[in-house]
């Protein structure tokens, strides 16, 4: 699996609301100038952040997004579930697409492999939260190396 650009400013810009969580809607044109990520395409990403209930929205002069969960509440496999859609490797392994069955299923060795290994990617993604990252931006921001609390087994 390739993580696309969505799910890679999905997380950035889920972090920026988490790194100001408490400071009320904070707005896309903010998100955009920190993040480096143009506004149409946080909103979109913010389209899908909302239906699935990671974010609520403001309107007005003083509106913006803010997160629905405190940011330890928050994993980062939810963010990019949001975003992408099932965490899984290959179609075969994702109930979703279930409807393209291969032919193969009941005799392929390697969907067993594709399958645990969707499985772990799942596993380390939701181990993390959105509290985790902020407590690294943190230590690298006083210019201490991130103690890195998750590991990492695939």
């Amino acid at each position: 699996m390739r993580l696309s650009t969505k799910g890679r400013y999905g997380v950035r810009a889920m972090l920026d609301l988490a790194l100001r969580y408490g400071q009320g809607p904070i707005p896309l044109k903010d998100i955009s100038q920190r993040e480096e990520i143009s506004i149409n395409y946080l909103e979109q990403l913010f389209a899908r952040l909302r239906r699935e209930g990671l974010v609520e929205g403001t309107r007005g002069p003083r509106g913006g997004f803010f997160l629905t969960k405190k940011p330890g509440r928050i994993k980062i496999g939810d963010v990019i579930r949001a975003i992408e859609g099932p965490i899984s490797l290959v179609y075969c392994v994702d109930p979703e697409e279930r409807k393209k069955e291969c032919h193969r299923a009941d005799r392929c060795i390697t969907r067993l492999l594709w399958k645990r290994t969707s499985e772990k990617l799942a596993e380390t993604l939701d181990a993390v939260t959105l509290e985790d990252l902020c407590e690294e931006a943190r230590q690298l921001s006083k210019g201490k190396e991130p103690k890195h609390p998750f590991a990492f087994q695939i």
